[in-house]
């Protein structure tokens, strides 16, 4: 059973072109969470970027300003469709999503109808609530 997990970009960026996996690292959310998925059982994880939709970890990439948040229910839905159309050639099982909201409402109907389990583990938290979970989780 292929299991990926998958994060979304961020407002805070490196200001050079650089792989994705590196170039969200000023934000700590998504630094303690690269952190926290990289610990678990999953066979991978990408990156969900709003200018380029799906990442690997190694794509490199230029700096941006694109925000899922300024772009319409239509452009969202275009945006989905192409992360899906990436996500399927995978063949995963199960995807569980590190991601808000506007990465996640038009995406996971699109899988669900695919028959992929969705996961949101981290649903309902706000961003402080997030950084305490990662915080205590990585202790371990």
């Amino acid at each position: 059973m292929t299991k990926f997990a998958l994060i979304s970009c961020t407002k805070l960026k490196k200001d050079y072109p650089c792989p994705a996996s590196e170039m969200y690292l000023e934000s700590q959310l998504f630094k303690k969470a690269a952190q926290y998925i990289s610990q678990q059982d999953y066979d991978d994880w990408f990156i969900l970027s709003a200018k380029h939709g799906f990442l690997t970890k190694e794509t490199v990439i230029e700096p941006y300003d694109i925000t899922l948040n300024n772009m319409n229910s239509n452009q969202r839905k275009e945006w989905a469709k192409g992360v899906f159309e990436h996500l399927v050639k995978l063949e995963p099982h199960q995807i569980d999503f590190y991601a808000g909201k506007k990465y996640r409402e038009y995406l996971i109907p699109l899988l669900i109808q695919n028959g992929i389990i969705c996961n949101v583990p981290l649903e309902g938290k706000g961003i402080g609530e997030q950084l305490g979970f990662y915080k205590e989780q990585l202790k371990m």
